[in-house]
């Protein structure tokens, strides 16, 4: 005669749930972070008080000896406002951001010289900055 029962506890922990919240939780927060991409070109950006985050579609860089990168490809002062109208038209309609990364040992001149070329072109200008 078998007196055993046929119901036995199994004493196994699942870890399913638990990847699951796990999972989910790295969902959240990386959907709730602010998107940064940095510029990898070596800039010494100047400090500020105040300074915004703003998502980069298309960013301009200029070195401290004064070269000119377009996303960070090598561009020619010439050649910035054809292939920067360029990028702007593909962009849509709003979201024409354009980054200036600036060396701060750089003369203002050059600074304002592509910032009306990228306002000329209807674009919101930013200059990128560290905080302070």
């Amino acid at each position: 005669m078998n007196l055993r029962s046929k119901n036995r506890i199994n004493a196994e922990f699942s870890m399913s749930s638990m990847t699951d919240i796990i999972f989910l939780l790295l969902i959240f927060f990386m959907l709730t972070s602010n998107f940064v991409t940095p510029s990898g070109l070596p800039v010494s950006l100047p400090s500020s008080k105040t300074s915004n985050i703003v998502m980069q579609k298309i960013s301009v860089t200029i070195t401290g000896d004064l070269k000119y990168y377009l996303n960070e490809q090598p561009i020619a002062l010439a050649d910035i406002e054809p292939q920067l109208a360029a990028l702007l038209q593909e962009t849509q309609e709003g979201e024409g951001v354009v980054v200036l990364h600036v060396d701060k040992t750089v003369p203002v001149e050059h600074l304002a010289r592509v910032a009306g070329i990228a306002a000329n072109l209807k674009a919101k200008v930013t200059l990128a900055t560290l905080p302070e």
